[in-house]
């Protein structure tokens, strides 16, 4: 089976999205100086590199990689190289585990701020620290 024209477009759009959307967000990061709008960005960059691991993983026509029961007929090798590969999927549900944790961390450190000076503007804080 090839790829049609539609398709491989539809690819390519998919990627150059992800990573538009994780350049903004590493804008976000570095410009913004409010520490929520950071966390934000980090969330956003997160996300958008957990669906570039699964699409880095993706092949066109495929089928999932689970075989429900061996049967003398099946073709390992043609299962294999149609199945889906399992290692990023697995990789992105333990980095959405971690991001959660780190997200809530630093909300936890922003509360802080906030509680400590009154503010979350990253300049703002470094003027009162002084």
């Amino acid at each position: 089976m090839s790829t049609s024209t539609l398709e491989v477009f539809l690819l390519v759009l998919t990627l150059y999205s992800l990573l538009a959307t994780a350049g903004v967000s590493i804008y976000g990061i570095v410009a913004r100086p409010s520490i929520a709008k950071k966390i934000i960005s980090l969330t956003i960059l997160g996300d958008a590199l957990n669906v570039l691991a699964i699409f880095i993983g993706f092949r066109v026509y495929s089928v999932p990689p689970v075989l429900l029961g061996f049967d003398a007929d099946v073709d390992l090798m043609e299962f294999a190289r149609t199945a889906v590969d399992p290692l990023p999927q697995a990789l992105v549900l333990t980095a959405i585990v971690i991001g959660l944790a780190v997200n809530l961390f630093l909300v936890f450190l922003a509360l802080q701020v906030y509680r400590l000076y009154g503010t979350l503007d990253t300049r703002r804080t470094r003027e009162l620290r002084g």
